[in-house]
């Protein structure tokens, strides 16, 4: 079965690819929003012309991927889109990937230049007393290399959020699990 799309493309993909297609279609054209209900599972599959075992295999990886929530009792429900998960993306494909290291190096390079630029614009005098501060750890610690390596990532953590790009400096896993990668292994 095709699936005619807004943009009046056939869609002739798997039924997997059906579902995820029609949700996207449905989020892009505004259709569906976060807190929407999708119809109801009968009548989804019957209206993308898949199985209800496909509709349920699509859903629930579409909500592991946090695009829905399946509600017992209640249904699929669009959730909010969270940038966490590119993080746990990235991570997984740099544990996969070795050889794309420099270029996520690059990456974080050209990243922090400019929350360096926006730092010097947007910074308040408690932003440069953090910063002041950070460098004194670094200093202090700079012949330990597990201390230092933590204060170093303070530094670099606190001219992100000088430059305002905090929020979105929260998600990655980087930022959540930095004292843990410092931290002193057993003794």
């Amino acid at each position: 079965m095709t699936i005619k799309r807004g943009n009046g493309k056939q869609d002739t993909g798997n039924g997997y690819d059906r579902v995820v297609g029609f949700l996207r279609e449905q989020l892009l054209s505004g259709e569906l929003k976060a807190g929407d209900c999708l119809l109801p599972e009968r009548e989804l599959s019957a209206r993308l012309g898949v199985s209800r075992p496909v509709l349920r295999e699509a859903l629930r990886a579409l909500a592991m991927i946090g695009a829905v929530e399946i509600r017992h009792g209640i249904g699929t429900v669009v959730k909010k889109p969270s940038v966490s998960i590119l993080g746990e993306f990235f991570t997984f494909v740099l544990a996969h990937q070795a050889d794309v290291i420099d270029d996520v190096m690059q990456a974080r390079i050209a990243i922090e230049r400019q929350a360096v630029r926006l730092a010097c614009r947007r910074a308040t005098q408690g932003d440069y007393d953090r910063l002041a501060e950070c460098l004194r750890a670094i200093i202090d610690t700079i012949h330990t290399p597990e201390v230092g390596g933590l204060a170093d990532f303070h530094f670099h953590e606190a001219i992100v959020l000088a430059s305002g790009l905090g929020d979105a400096y929260q998600y990655l896993p980087v930022h959540q699990r930095a004292d843990d990668a410092f931290a002193p292994g057993p003794a």
